[in-house]
């Protein structure tokens, strides 16, 4: 169990949103009328995630309509998302699986069935005609934000564009799935098709919100599809004063056994000096850093066999 913090971000009602008009429950299009690209803004496909939850219900509020192009709002895992308990806040995590290890062929294109994997099922037609995604995330660890652009090169660019938040992780995603910003051309170098996934601070800390929104619409910008405007009615016109920091994960630490622990408590973005530095145990082995200054990303406490239990990276030129 995790307790909540004092004045957390709660989840809001999204009923109102569930018919859409797209034909697939939840789902709603954005047509500005105008030539542009297809674009889309996901939100919880982990059902404790809810500031994109609350991101997306500010534009439907708001009636926005893209400048060019259509833009696609999608709440993804409300059936996890309908069942949060304050008394166990990380259980509406998901139903059955990780709705972000499942958009690979060998699982979407499978005989399997669970509640994650049927709503993909049910999603992937809109994402096949996407050009440009946002997947809104937030993180167990009050950790500051993080841009994951993937580890193609359009991915780091796209990353630049968008402008935040000030630290961009270029990695390959997780042994146990496929994600959906890798999903079809996302991850294909020959495709000109892009995502980014952001994780916007800890589940249930109010500040997740803002950032989750404020990333919203300098990917709105970036894409065309929002206006200077647009950003200054929600106090956002100024350009970010920090430059990006980009960390390349060189590798993913999966866990082995049932008794992984770390040697203490890391949060996210700690740089650890010196290789060789013992930061956990996978049952009698030691896990160590493999070079100096090796940053940890997104240390886990989700410590099950199979999982990833931390990202190892260093810093590199944008």
């Amino acid at each position: 169990m995790s307790a909540l913090p004092a004045n957390p971000l709660l989840p809001i009602p999204i009923t109102q949103y569930r018919e859409g008009n797209a034909g697939i429950p939840y789902a709603h299009v954005l047509d500005s009328g105008r030539p542009g690209p297809q674009v889309a803004i996901t939100a919880l496909i982990h059902g404790n995630e809810v500031c994109g939850a609350h991101a997306l219900d500010l534009l439907l509020r708001e009636k926005f309509r893209p400048a060019r192009g259509k833009l696609t709002l999608i709440f993804c895992n409300v059936a996890a998302y309908t069942r949060f308990d304050p008394n166990e806040p990380t259980a509406s995590r998901f139903v059955d699986e990780d709705m972000n290890r499942v958009w690979g062929a060998n699982a979407l294109d499978s005989t399997r069935r669970s509640i994650e994997l049927d709503r993909a099922r049910e999603i992937e037609p809109l994402l096949a005609e996407i050009d440009l995604l946002l997947d809104l995330h937030s993180m167990q660890q009050p950790s500051p934000p993080l841009m994951l652009a993937g580890p193609l090169q359009k991915g780091r660019e796209f990353a630049a564009k968008v402008g935040v938040p000030a630290t961009v992780v270029a990695d390959q995603g997780h042994k146990a799935g496929l994600r959906m910003r890798d999903y079809g051309g996302f991850g294909d170098p020959s495709s000109p098709k892009n995502a980014l996934l952001v994780e916007c601070g800890q589940h249930w800390e109010q500040a997740s919100r803002a950032v989750a929104i404020e990333t919203m619409f300098r990917f709105l910008l970036a894409t065309g599809q929002a206006t200077e405007a647009d950003l200054a009615r929600h106090g956002l016109a100024l350009l970010p004063a920090a430059q990006q920091k980009f960390v390349e994960v060189t590798d993913a630490v999966t866990i082995a056994t049932e008794t992984f622990s770390f040697a203490q408590s890391y949060m996210g973005l700690e740089s650890i000096p010196q290789a060789g530095t013992v930061i956990a145990h996978d049952g009698a082995t030691p896990i160590t850093t493999p070079y100096d200054n090796c940053v940890l990303i997104m240390p886990t406490k989700r410590l099950k066999p199979g999982q990833t239990a931390v990202r190892l990276g260093r810093y590199i030129a944008a």
